[in-house]
């Protein structure tokens, strides 16, 4: 095989490919510079023969082309353009793989508007052969084990750029930026190609690759540095940080990091990074050190010899911090709870706690809480104590609930668990009948399993959220009960434009008596999140004119979606469930229709047309999201 050459040569270099390109342009604009001006350019067509990728590339390149209207071109310097063509074609359709082309450029002159006439056969692309990839200074430092060498296979698989490929030149660019980004991402950072090389052979039709990678040195996590500090401790950045020092260096840890500070709601902007100026700083240091060694006297003393170790990263993580009270308010429509009206008040420093509060005021339902927040802990938990009362008046049963309550969250959002204690004072009314007032203690733990491509817009994997609970000692509870509930939806793809979405939920509650267990650890169905063509927690049980909850749930549904554009779709589902006081009477009541789809900025939107079939009404629901 012959080595690279620039020209029209047995092997061409791809690397000079754009360099050719760039100097056949620039002779064109002087030749057009050096014209003499006129008052109108020569008024000529181009007619390109070539397959559709091709012909596209030279419309957007082809000095033919983009000098085409020009008021400085005259006719020698059409025919000047006319006679280089076929070079710069050649050029161009070798950066998309064709390096054995036939061309063909005719100018012809006999109608009163010249017309350029060219046929490009592609021939044979070229393709890619054998890759070498060469990695230096991927060894584990002295004293490391072996199992921390670098998995070179591991990288070579994943090349972007595989044999038996079209070698096109943009595609080997972005595969080499590919390879040194995967790299820089955990423990070498300053990775850096210090060689690469394409040979091209245009008669076996391959090009054969050699990457050369340097890992530069192995660098790992140092201190935390924290600036933009004012109102609030260091330990609200530090107890979110679970990086430690000696770590290896991590772009997803840093990211990881960024992300939980920007959730924790005191900033206002996050910037986590490693501090490299700190590293080059030493390093500067430690290199004019040697130098003023080998310039020393020969009879100087000498320092012991140590191999070179890289100081660690410092963690560098600057903020800016959140104003510290907020108030907003809102206006809303629910077609579970009806006409919204809320006010919220955040306070983000009360005694060193972070309070939230909000006023709601609905057709159904009237609520206001307040909900004191403590930092993250060193150990990730998160705890909040609360205060809230609820009125609402759901089909005949009207409920006001006072509650204090404590909370501990941990986990990440793949598994969240929680553990929380509330005391719950309830009085009822039944049909315009007091049924009594009841207290309870209940302490429930629940856990969310998270498993999806996407948080705001999931189109593949799974949530599942289970708590159980209750109310076993006679303390501030009448009645004593335990209570079990599971949710789970999964996501299904179905080609590029289509999806599932199937969902089940169940739930189960024992005690010696249903009067006086809380409202809210009944069980009832119907709504935009449950089961749709009837009225939000519609499914119960008959007291009268009213509905309430019973001890057993089970509902079921099955979506099919399709995606007409990225961000707009529709749907046709099927819903059934419903709540009861035994198994037997667990009847389910179905509901089926058709939506529509929203991808919207803050989460997906959906509006359903819905048929209840029990009550053979048709009912609009719309809802933002998924509950979970």
């Amino acid at each position: 095989m012959a080595q690279l050459a620039a020209n029209v040569s047995p092997a061409v270099s791809p690397a000079v490919l754009p360099a050719l390109a760039r100097a056949a342009v620039l002779l064109a604009a002087a030749v057009l510079t050096c014209a003499p001006a006129m008052a109108e350019g020569l008024r000529y067509r181009v007619r390109i023969d070539a397959p559709r990728p091709l012909a596209t590339l030279l419309e957007q390149n082809l000095d033919l082309e983009r000098f085409r209207g020009n008021a400085r071109i005259d006719r020698e310097q059409l025919q000047r353009m006319v006679r280089v063509a076929p070079a710069q074609i050649r050029t161009l359709v070798a950066t998309d793989g064709y390096y054995s082309p036939e061309v063909s450029v005719r100018l012809d002159e006999a109608a009163a508007e010249p017309q350029v006439l060219i046929q490009v056969q592609p021939g044979e692309p070229v393709r890619v052969g054998d890759v070498e990839l060469e990695l230096q200074g991927f060894e584990p430092p002295p004293g490391q084990p072996a199992d921390r060498r670098y998995d070179r296979d591991a990288l070579l698989a994943s090349w972007g750029l595989p044999r038996g490929a079209i070698f096109r030149q943009a595609d080997w660019e972005q595969a080499k930026r590919a390879l040194l980004r995967q790299v820089v991402q955990t423990r070498y950072p300053r990775a850096q190609l210090t060689d690469s090389q394409a040979t091209v052979d245009p008669d076996t039709h391959l090009a054969l690759l050699r990457v050369v990678l340097d890992s530069g040195p192995e660098l790992h996590f140092g201190a935390l540095r924290i600036e933009g500090l004012k109102r609030y401790p260091p330990s609200i950045v530090a107890n979110l940080n679970q990086i430690k020092p000696g770590d290896d260096y991590s772009e997803a840890a840093l990211q990881a990091f960024q992300g939980r500070l920007q959730d924790s709601g005191y900033f206002a902007t996050v910037e986590v990074s490693a501090d490299m100026s700190a590293v080059l700083g030493e390093q500067l240091a430690a290199a004019e050190a040697t130098q003023a060694k080998a310039h020393a006297p020969a009879n100087a003393p000498d320092a012991a010899a140590a191999p070179p170790t890289m100081p660690a990263l410092p963690l560098l993580v600057r903020v800016t911090e959140n104003k510290r009270k907020n108030v907003s308010a809102g206006l809303g429509y629910s077609t579970n709870t009806g006409n919204r009206a809320s006010l919220t008040y955040d306070d983000l420093s009360i005694f060193g706690l972070r309070m939230k509060s909000a006023l709601t005021l609905e057709t159904k339902k009237q609520s206001a809480h307040s909900d004191f927040y403590y930092p993250v802990t060193a150990q990730g938990y998160r705890d909040s104590i609360g205060a809230s009362f609820e009125r609402s008046d759901i089909l005949g049963e009207i409920t006001s609930v006072a509650a204090i309550s404590g909370k501990r969250a941990w986990g990440t959002p793949l598994l969240e668990r929680s553990l929380t204690l509330e005391f719950l004072s309830e009085t009822k009314t039944i049909a315009n009948v007091e049924t009594g007032s009841s207290k309870s203690l209940p302490l429930t733990y629940g856990s969310t399993w998270r498993h999806l491509d996407s948080l705001l817009f999931p189109t593949k994997g799974y949530v599942i959220n289970a708590q159980l609970g209750g109310a076993l000692l006679p303390i501030l509870t009448d009645e004593a009960f335990v209570r079990g509930y599971a949710r789970a939806v999964l996501y299904h793809p179905l080609g590029a434009h289509n999806n599932v979405i199937l969902r089940a939920e169940g739930g189960a509650l024992a005690s010696r008596e249903k009067q006086g267990v809380p409202a809210v650890y009944l069980f009832r169905a119907g709504g935009d999140q449950s089961v749709r063509g009837y009225a939000y927690q519609q499914l119960g049980i008959q007291e009268g004119t009213a509905i309430t909850g019973g001890r057993y749930l089970a509902t079921g549904s099955a979506e099919f979606q399709h995606w007409f554009k990225p961000a707009w779709g529709a749907a046709v589902f099927y819903d059934a469930g419903s709540a009861a006081d035994t198994l037997k009477d667990l009847h389910p009541k179905s509901g089926y229709g058709v939506g529509g789809r929203w991808k919207s900025p803050v989460g997906p939107i959906n509006v359903d047309l819905a048929y209840g079939h029990a009550v053979r009404k048709y009912r609009l629901h719309f809802s933002l999201g998924f509950t979970f």
